[in-house]
C-alpha cells in the first residue's frame, strides 16, 4: 500500500485490518491508527461493533467509541456469507496486520483463521487476542473485564483497607492493558517481520497481560521461590483528607520522610525506630500512614501542599474529572485537543502520549460511522461499483 502522504506517522503505510469489537481491540488498533497505520474496521453490517450502542444520549456515536476508533476507516461487511468472506480475502492480499478477539476456534469456523488468511498473505502478522488463552480450563468461556479483575488479583489487590473486602476497578483496567500489550506486540512482530521477512502468530490472552501488569509490585511477596519473600503491606491507600478536600503524598526515600516529617511538624519520626529506614517503614506501614492521616486532617489542602512542595516532597490534589481538564500541567502539555466530528458535533480528547520528533502521530481521521468507509475501500482493492451494488442489495456489505 503506498504511503498517504498527509500522513507523517512512523507507521505510515503499513495496512491493519481489524474485526475486534469492544475495547482491547480497537483501542489496540487505535493506538497504531494515531501512529500513522491505515487501520481498517470491518464491522457486521446490522449491528457494527457493539460499543456503537452504548449510550450516546443526542449523539450520532457513543464517546467511548468515537475515542478508541478514531483514526480508522469502517467497512461493513458480513463473514457468514461466502461474498463477503471472499471480499475479505481481497482485503488481506494488500494488508500487513490481521487483528481478531473472537473466542478461541471462532476464527478458524468463519474461515478466517491464521492458516487460511497465510494462503493469502504469507508475511502477514496475525494477531489473536483473548481472555484466558488457546487452552486450558477457561478458554472457551465468555469473558469480560471484571471475571479477569476477579482472576488476575487485581480486585484482592484493591480490596478496602478496613474491611478486606476486594473492590472492582471502575475503570477497565484489564482491557486497557492489554490494549497497550497488544499494540507494543503488532509493532515488534512488524519490526522483526523488516528483518527477518517473516510474518507471525502474535497471542496474547487478557488474563496473561493482566497478571504480567501486576507482578512487579502486587505480586511482589511471590516472586521468590524459596527463602524469605516480603511481608505483604496491608495498609490503607494513599488518600489523606483535609479540612477542605483530599491530597496524596508519599515518601519513599530517606530523604523524603525526613522531608514529610518535617513539613508536618514531627521532626522526631526522622529518628524514630518505626520509621527510621526503608525497610522499618515498611514494616510498619499501616502505623506510618495512620500517624500521616491524623495530622494531614488538620488543615487545607493548600496549605498543606504548600508546606510539602517546599519540603520536596511528592504530593498532589485529588481531583475531580471536571478538575483534570484545568490542570496547569495538563495545559502545558497540550494533551488534551479539541474538534469537530463531522456526525457527532464538538469532541475533546487527548492526542497520543508519545511524541514522536521526526514522524509526529496525531488525529487524522474521526471515528467512522458505520460502513463510511466501504465504497472507498472496496474500490481500492479493485472491487467494481457494480459488484458492490450487488453486494450492498444482497446485504452482504453496508
Amino acid at each position: 500500500m503506498p504511503p498517504d502522504p498527509d500522513i507523517t506517522g512512523p507507521l505510515s503505510g503499513y495496512r491493519i485490518i481489524d474485526v475486534t469489537q469492544m475495547l482491547s481491540g480497537p483501542m489496540a488498533t487505535m493506538m497504531l491508527g494515531d501512529q500513522g497505520a491505515d487501520v481498517i474496521k470491518v464491522e457486521p453490517p446490522r449491528s457494527g461493533d457493539l460499543t456503537r450502542a452504548f449510550s450516546a444520549g443526542k449523539r450520532s456515536m457513543p464517546p467511548t467509541f468515537a475515542v478508541i476508533n478514531r483514526n480508522k476507516r469502517s467497512i461493513a461487511l458480513d463473514l457468514k456469507d461466502h461474498r463477503g468472506l471472499g471480499v475479505m480475502k481481497h482485503l488481506i492480499a494488500d494488508a500487513d496486520v490481521f487483528v481478531q478477539n473472537f473466542r478461541p476456534g471462532a476464527a478458524e469456523r468463519m474461515g478466517i483463521g491464521e492458516a487460511e488468511l497465510r494462503r493469502i498473505k504469507p508475511d502477514l502478522i496475525y494477531v489473536s487476542i483473548s481472555g484466558f488463552g488457546e487452552k486450558g480450563p477457561y478458554a472457551k468461556r465468555r469473558v469480560y473485564d471484571p471475571v479477569i479483575q476477579a482472576l488476575s488479583g487485581l480486585a484482592a489487590i484493591q480490596a478496602d483497607w478496613k474491611t478486606g473486602r476486594p473492590q472492582m476497578m471502575r475503570l477497565i483496567i484489564p482491557d486497557k492493558v492489554t490494549a497497550l500489550t497488544a499494540a507494543q506486540a503488532i509493532t515488534t512482530a512488524l519490526l522483526a517481520r523488516e528483518r527477518t521477512g517473516q510474518g507471525q502468530h502474535v497471542r496474547l490472552a487478557m488474563l496473561d497481560a493482566v497478571i504480567a501488569f501486576l507482578w512487579p509490585e502486587g505480586m511482589a511477596r511471590h516472586t521468590f521461590t524459596s527463602g524469605e519473600s516480603p511481608a505483604r503491606a496491608e495498609s490503607r491507600d494513599l488518600i489523606f483528607e483535609t479540612t477542605d478536600g483530599y491530597i496524596t503524598c508519599g515518601a519513599n526515600s530517606n530523604a523524603e520522610w525526613e522531608g514529610l516529617a518535617n513539613a508536618l511538624g514531627h521532626a522526631e519520626w526522622v529518628s524514630d525506630a518505626r520509621f527510621n529506614s526503608t525497610a522499618a517503614r515498611a514494616r510498619n506501614v499501616r502505623e506510618r500512614l495512620d500517624l500521616t492521616a491524623e495530622v494531614l486532617a488538620t488543615k487545607s489542602s493548600a496549605e498543606w501542599l504548600a508546606r510539602l512542595e517546599a519540603h520536596d516532597v511528592p504530593c498532589a490534589p485529588v481531583y475531580t474529572r471536571e478538575e483534570v481538564l484545568r490542570d496547569p500541567q495538563v495545559i502545558a502539555n497540550e494533551l488534551l485537543v479539541e474538534s469537530e466530528h463531522p456526525h457527532a458535533g464538538p469532541m475533546r480528547q487527548p492526542r497520543p502520549a508519545a511524541r514522536f520528533e521526526a514522524t509526529p502521530a496525531g488525529l487524522h481521521r474521526p471515528a467512522p460511522l458505520l460502513g463510511e468507509h466501504t465504497d472507498e475501500v472496496l474500490q481500492e482493492i479493485g472491487i467494481s461499483p457494480d459488484v458492490t451494488a450487488e453486494l450492498r442489495a444482497a446485504g452482504v456489505i453496508r
